[in-house]
Formats: C-alpha cells, sequence, structure tokens
C-alpha cells in the first residue's frame, strides 16, 4: 500500500524504519537484549506509521512488496505482544531483517492502483487475506524458533553442557498451532467470499470462478493446513514434521498472491 508521491515524508518514514530495522538485525549482539528489543520496538511503530500514511493519502497501491510489507509487520506485531509475556523469545536478529527488507522491497516496487468499488466487503476481503497471511507467518516464526530450540537443546545434551533458558518447545509448539488454527479459520472465510461473493467485491471485473494461480496454490495451502490440524488431532503430529508441513503451507500461500503478482509486476513487466 505505497503510495508514490513527492512529499519528503514519502522518503523519510521508509528511510528510518528501514535504518531501525538494520540496526538490531546487524548489531543485535553489541546492543544487549534490552536495546535490541527497544530499537526492534522503534522500527515496529515507524513502519505502522508508514503503512498508516500511505493508506490514509491518495489512491492506495498494492502489490507483492507491500503486501510482504504488511505480513511481516503484522508478525512483528505478534512478537511485540508475546515478547512482554515471554522475555525469552529469540527472533529479533531475524524480524528485524525481514522488516528491513520488506520496507526496501515496499518502495522499489510499490504496486498498482486498486480499482475502484462501491463494495463494501471488498475491504473486508482484503483485510482477512492479509490476516491470514499474517497469522501464517506468526505460526513460521513459532515453527522455526521451536525447531532452534530442539536442536540447540539436542546439541547442549550431546555435549554434556547445562540447558539454557528459553521458552519451553510444548509453549512454543502450543503457540504455533493456535496461530495455525487461525491462520485456517481466516484463510477458509477469504476464499468463502471470494467464491460467493465475488461479483458484489470485484463488481464487472470479476468473470465468475477460475482456476488461476492464485486460487490453485491458495487452496493447495488450505488443504495442507487442514492436513496438519487433522494429523496433529488425530495422528499426534509435533516437533520437525509439523513444523516442516507448516513451511509447505506457507509457501504454496506465498506463491499464491505474493508469487503470482511477483511475476506479473517484476519478470513480465521487465519482458515487455
Amino acid at each position: 500500500m505505497i503510495l508514490v508521491g513527492a512529499s519528503p515524508l514519502a522518503l523519510v518514514l521508509p528511510a528510518a524504519a528501514a535504518l531501525a530495522y538494520a540496526v538490531p538485525a546487524l548489531a543485535a549482539r553489541v546492543l544487549g537484549a534490552v536495546s535490541a528489543r527497544r530499537v526492534l520496538l522503534l522500527a515496529w511503530v515507524l513502519h505502522g506509521m508508514l503503512l498508516a500514511w500511505n493508506m490514509s493519502r491518495g489512491q492506495p497501491r498494492f502489490g507483492f512488496a507491500p503486501a510482504l510489507s504488511v505480513t511481516v509487520w503484522l508478525a512483528l506485531t505478534v512478537y511485540v505482544v508475546e515478547s512482554q509475556l515471554y522475555p525469552q523469545l529469540r527472533a529479533r536478529w531475524a524480524l528485524a531483517g525481514f522488516g528491513t527488507l520488506a520496507v526496501v522491497l515496499s518502495v522499489l516496487f510499490p504496486g498498482e492502483p486498486l480499482p475502484a468499488t462501491n463494495s463494501a466487503l471488498l475491504p473486508l476481503h482484503w483485510a482477512l487475506g492479509i490476516a491470514a497471511y499474517g497469522l501464517m507467518a506468526a505460526a513460521v516464526v513459532h515453527g522455526w524458533m521451536m525447531e532452534r530450540q530442539d536442536r540447540q537443546m539436542r546439541q547442549r545434551a550431546a555435549a554434556a553442557q547445562p540447558a539454557e533458558g528459553g521458552v519451553p518447545l510444548l509453549t512454543l509448539e502450543r503457540l504455533m498451532f493456535r496461530f495455525v488454527s487461525a491462520a485456517f479459520v481466516v484463510l477458509t472465510l477469504t476464499m468463502l467470499a471470494g467464491m460467493f461473493f465475488g461479483h458484489e467485491l470485484y463488481g464487472r471485473t470479476y468473470a465468475g470462478w477460475r482456476w488461476d494461480y492464485k486460487r490453485v496454490f491458495t487452496l493447495l495451502s488450505w488443504l495442507v493446513l487442514a492436513v496438519l490440524l487433522a494429523g496433529r488431532r488425530w495422528l499426534g503430529w509435533r516437533g520437525r514434521r509439523a513444523a516442516h508441513t507448516l513451511y509447505a503451507g506457507a509457501a504454496l500461500l506465498l506463491l499464491g498472491y505474493v508469487g503470482s503478482r511477483f511475476v506479473m509486476e517484476v519478470l513480465l513487466a521487465q519482458a515487455a
């Protein structure tokens, strides 16, 4: 949702947000845990201000890079809240790196103007889709932290070293599946909205249900999440198997919109 404009704020805000993200990403150990957390919080605030400012000016634009930007900000929102409850969470440098990349990409590739519509359902449809991306990203972050914690525990056990403090594996796993469940519900609502209210959402531009790349990859992602939740409930899936299945579903969802828009906005545009 980045707007192309001549206002200095259009450059100052993304530059400040990207720089604030880059500091903990590159110098987390030098800063220390407390200072790195504070700088990341500042970057998150600046990023949110950038998104809000872009959405409030003129005709908003959207594409693969703005979608990534909002997704990363939502994942960071979850981390900011959870870090108050679980100070042992350690994903600052990775999230800060993704934040820097997302802000820079949204400036370089601002996307296309959103189509005008009189339907009140279209903003809700987009909000559901972005929420699904954000919840899935939060689940992936927890899956990655769970795998890292498990790997570190195995290495310390093999070296006969005392365990290091951190969020318990069962807690990370439980949080991961909560976000998976929420993402599954929201993604289901998004798909149903597009299926049954397509004409109201997109007006005359809607040509009826068709199997394009976005819908195919989204449906495949939904099926993977359904299998993951079923495997968790009836087969007791957990640990690496659950995390890797989640990664597959997240990759398919990413290809659904972000991947297709990247091809249209970057690859096909360059070929033309």
